[in-house]
C-alpha cells in the first residue's frame, strides 16, 4: 500500500462532495483543486550580508522539505545599492505530496503558533482564484530552531488553485482548514 497525505485523502472524500453540493457542479472535474503552493521570502538586507541568503535557503528548505532557490534582482536600483543579478530572496514551489504535507503542517502546527492570532485575512485573493497569505515570522514553524536564527524574516505563501473566482477559492481554502477571520461571511 502506497503512502497518501492526509489532506489529499480529505480532498477526495470530503471536500469534493461538499463543494459539489455547495456550488452545484455537474461533474467532479469542475471542482477546484490546489495546483501548487509557492513560498517566497524576500531578503532585502542580504545586499550587505551574503550569509543571509544561505541562511534563508537552509531555513526554507527545512520548512518545506524541498530545496529552496535564491532569487536574483532583475535590474539595477542605485538608491538601494542593488545591481542586476544580486541575490535578494529565496523561493520554493511545492506540488503533489510535498504540497499537501506542507499545507497540513501549516494549518495544524504553524498557524496556531502565531502570536495574537485572530484569523487569516480574507483580502488576499487576486480575483482569479488564488490566495496569498503573509506570515510575519519564520519561527512559527517547528522546524526552525530559535537559537540558530540570525534574523527574523517574514514570507509570502501563495496558494494557486483551479478555482474560477474568489468565492470558490475561499470555500476550498476553508474546507482545507485555513482559519479565516469571519467564518460566517460568504
Amino acid at each position: 500500500m502506497s503512502y497518501s497525505p492526509r489532506l489529499r485523502d480529505k480532498y477526495t472524500k470530503e471536500i469534493v462532495p461538499a463543494l459539489t453540493e455547495q456550488f452545484k457542479y455537474k461533474t467532479v472535474m469542475q471542482v477546484p483543486k490546489l495546483l501548487k503552493i509557492c513560498v517566497n521570502q524576500g531578503l532585502g538586507t542580504a545586499i550587505a550580508d551574503k550569509k543571509l541568503i544561505d541562511a534563508g535557503v537552509t531555513e526554507l528548505t527545512s520548512i518545506t522539505g524541498q530545496k529552496a532557490v535564491a532569487t536574483k534582482s532583475k535590474k539595477d536600483i542605485s538608491n538601494f545599492k542593488l545591481r542586476k543579478g544580486m541575490p535578494i530572496g529565496v523561493r520554493v514551489t511545492l506540488r503533489g505530496d510535498r504540497m499537501y504535507e506542507f499545507l497540513d503542517r501549516l494549518v495544524s502546527v504553524a498557524i496556531p503558533r502565531i502570536r495574537d492570532f485572530r484569523g487569516i485575512n480574507e483580502k488576499g485573493f487576486d480575483g482569479r482564484g488564488n490566495y496569498t497569505l503573509g506570515v510575519s515570522e519564520q519561527i512559527i514553524f517547528p522546524e526552525i530552531q530559535m537559537d540558530k536564527v540570525a534574523k527574523i524574516n517574514g514570507m509570502d505563501i501563495t496558494f494557486v488553485t483551479t478555482a474560477r473566482n474568489d468565492q470558490e477559492c475561499l470555500a476550498l481554502m476553508k474546507e482545507f482548514g485555513l482559519p479565516f477571520k469571519n467564518q460566517n461571511k460568504q
